[in-house]
């Protein structure tokens, strides 16, 4: 792989004579009392201001810091004018803006594209405080405040948005948000090595929009270069032609027709050969390649072109081997550069020793900021996931590659939390990260991993080449429970079973200690089609999981549970599918108390299935077979309505879809059945499809069913014994109570 010099090896930038601020500045009073007449770098977020590295903004901004820049933020500001823009005064480098740890438009609408009221990204969980699609609208902003200040703009929304894609809130194909934003410069993934790199760039006076070749980013440029090869993948199923391979060994001036050297011909052999001058030509291959995706306006009227745009995009996302990508957009194009080289163990360390303070910005005061209180007392200790689900975008942002942090490292962060973070009691509430399980676990070989373009490690079944020895991770555990002042150390994240299963001393050391009475898992659904288009193992492997976690549980004296997550509405989910779930939960004694249908993301590979009715998971033509899509407000809310086939709001859509379906055989009242044919006689719904008392009901306006009202106030239900949740939505859990169950009326 490419060499990459080190994150923290260049030459500090003057202003580094400023020292360290405790906060990164938010007002111009913080920046007198710093000693700044300026910044040399401002960002703007969507989220709020939290010195914690699980948040990018705090990350990024002290990656700046250590490298000498002044750094401010504007934290959440007002668009509505430029005003908010322009309170830190004009940045001498540039403005960076992000969108915040979430994409605007899933942080503000639900999956049925319904609108949220709260954001857990924001003081006292208040909802509306940043725009839809704000990398767009704070970009034009910035540009409107000073208006020769160059704009970078990146974050988790930029991201994943930086080629033509599908945009589920609009239901249409849009442009690279690069074009749309009018951007200078746009950085996707982490990004550590990417903008240090560009503010280093800037800082001797180049131009953001003339920064072609930093990995990491991508940018908008007028014609193609001349000295690159092209391979072209505009079209689909179109052989080209197949040129004869050169002859390096030629005459200058005297090639034939054939590509063959004069002096091969059988009337040279006889005559006086004189000197000659001869050329080497270049080797195929020796040039720089990129690729040549199908436009933007192809993509945006052509749903396979889409898709086979979706799935060359995935297969070059190894930093490794990834080429750079061009897509044409209008007259001008987009020029996408490989991925940035992942950043090793000793440059991870120095990224998480930066001196965050780990709490909110004291602007915000005694305000509750819900992110932070799920994460606070939580370590990350990796990057990356080599899962591959296609319905997930941690790939595509911070790739397949997975970044470790050092022992040590881990343990010092567990430390401050210990002695700095206010209202710790001793429990560490995750070591964890994208997933679980994955610390440490990379290619046996290095030379096999340069090469490999498998969109996943672990699907269809585990790569030979995969490392799957958790004893790191173990060693870990054990380290940081020994602590002093640390009383548990709990697993939060979600646990890639199929990879846990291969090493039972792992699943051991997890189970015995580190389980508080659940575990998280996924296995998203039971039935193979769905499971195929996920790129998830099948229920065999949850079993024999299932089995071991049980098995230690009890060996440990402890009463526990696995809590599965399933997703409804996922491309290639039929209704039967749905149906066989709802029996797997039924017969297992699972109950959903939240349920969460497919949320179409923008760049997944699951994305691009449900626009185009393709499987981008496979090489893509115009007879490729359509995949079953679930959509319609009708048809995803009974997907819903089979994982809580429990709950009576939904027997009656059931009832009418098993009859349908030919299934009415569910219905009834004993343990093989789905549903009941009648309400419950105390139901608001009972007189108009019928209860056990009153079979028949009447077809007059049904009673309005009461809202579903919390008890005891917003109190927490605690998780249980057949408990299932299937929110994928990286937002935390919201609060739910039981229900008020309606009075029956005396007789």
């Amino acid at each position: 792989m490419h060499a990459a010099q080190r994150l923290f090896s260049h030459p500090q930038y003057w202003a580094e004579c400023f020292g360290t601020a405790d906060y990164l500045p938010m007002s111009r009073g913080e920046m007198d009392q710093l000693g700044w007449d300026s910044c040399d770098i401002i960002i703007i977020s969507g989220d709020a201001y939290v010195d914690h590295p699980s948040f990018g903004m705090a990350v990024i901004g002290r990656t700046w810091e250590k490298q000498g820049f002044r750094v401010g933020i504007i934290a959440q500001p007002s668009w509505s004018s430029k005003e908010d823009f322009m309170k830190l005064g004009k940045p001498n480098l540039f403005y960076a803006v992000s969108a915040g740890n979430m994409d605007s438009m899933i942080n503000r609408y639900t999956a049925d594209r319904k609108l949220r009221h709260d954001d857990a990204y924001t003081p006292n969980n208040e909802g509306g405080k940043r725009p839809d699609r704000a990398v767009l609208v704070y970009t034009q902003r910035c540009k409107e405040a000073f208006s020769d200040v160059p704009v970078l703009v990146g974050g988790i929304e930029a991201s994943l948005r930086r080629i033509a894609h599908y945009d589920y809130w609009s239901d249409k194909v849009r442009r690279s948000v690069l074009f749309d934003s009018k951007a200078d410069l746009l950085v996707y993934g982490n990004a550590e090595r990417a903008v240090t790199e560009i503010a280093h760039r800037a800082s001797r006076g180049e131009a953001l929009k003339d920064m072609l070749n930093i990995r990491g980013t991508a940018s908008v440029i007028s014609e193609l270069p001349m000295d690159w090869d092209i391979k072209d993948s505009t079209r689909i199923d179109k052989p080209g032609r197949v040129e004869p391979m050169p002859n390096p060994y030629m005459y200058v001036g005297e090639e034939n027709s054939d590509g063959s050297s004069c002096a091969s011909q059988s009337q040279v052999a006889n005559d006086q050969v004189e000197e000659q001058v001869i050329r080497i030509l270049p080797s195929p291959g020796s040039k720089q390649e990129f690729i040549l995706l199908p436009s933007y306006e192809k993509v945006r009227n052509d749903p396979v072109l889409y898709a086979h745009t979706s799935r060359v995009l995935h297969l070059e996302t190894n930093p490794a081997n990834a080429r750079t990508l061009v897509q044409k957009h209008g007259d001008r194009y987009l020029w996408m550069n490989p991925p940035a080289i992942p950043l090793s163990t000793e440059e991870m360390d120095e990224v998480f020793d930066l001196p965050f303070q780990r709490v909110p910005h004291p602007a915000y005061g005694n305000a509750r900021i819900p992110a932070y209180d799920m994460i606070k007392f939580s370590v990350n200790i990796m990057r990356g996931c080599f899962g591959g689900c296609s319905f997930c975008s941690i790939t595509e942002h911070e790739g397949r590659w997975i970044q470790s942090r050092s022992q040590d490292s881990v343990i010092r962060e567990i430390e401050k939390i210990r002695d700095k973070t206010p209202g710790f009691t001793g429990t560490i509430s995750d070591l964890g990260g994208p997933t679980a399980n994955m610390y440490h676990l990379n290619c046996k070989s290095e030379e096999i991993h340069a090469h490999c373009r498998r969109l996943s490690c672990v699907y269809p079944t585990i790569c030979k080449n995969l490392k799957t020895d958790h004893s790191a991770t173990t060693q870990l555990y054990r380290r940081a429970r020994a602590l002093p002042g640390v009383k548990r150390v709990m697993i939060a994240s979600g646990l890639r079973y199929d990879l846990a299963v291969e090493d039972p001393e792992y699943v051991k050391e997890l189970v015995t200690h580190h389980v508080g009475g659940y575990l998280k898992i996924a296995p998203e659904h039971s039935e193979d089609g769905p499971l195929s288009k996920m790129m998830k193992p099948g229920m065999g492997t949850y079993d024999k999981f299932k089995a071991m976690f049980d098995r230690f549980s009890k060996e440990a004296g402890k009463e526990q549970y696995l809590i599965p997550y399933f997703i409804a509405a996922h491309p290639g989910t039929t209704d039967e599918d749905m149906m066989n779930l709802a029996l797997w939960l039924k017969s297992n004694g699972f109950r959903a108390d939240q349920v969460q249908a497919f949320y179409p993301s923008p760049m997944a590979s699951a994305t691009a299935m449900y626009h185009s009715e393709r499987d981008p998971l496979h090489r893509v033509n115009y007879k490729s077979d359509k995949v079953v899509i679930p959509k319609g407000e009708r048809q995803r809310r009974l997907h819903k309505a089979f994982l809580r086939y429990h709950d009576p709001d939904n027997w009656p859509m059931l009832r009418e879809a098993l009859e349908r379906m030919g299934k009415a055989h569910l219905i009834g009242y004993g343990k093989k059945h789905l549903v009941p044919p009648t309400q419950p006689a105390n139901h608001p719904s009972a007189k108009k499809y019928g209860s056990k008392l009153n079979p028949k009901g009447h077809t007059g306006t049904a009673h309005k069913a009461k809202p579903n009202l919390p008890t005891g106030g917003n109190r927490k239900k605690a998780p249980r014994k057949g408990t299932v949740l299937t929110q994928h939505t990286g937002l935390p859990p919201r609060e739910t109570g039981g229900r008020i169950k309606p009075k029956q009326k005396r007789r």
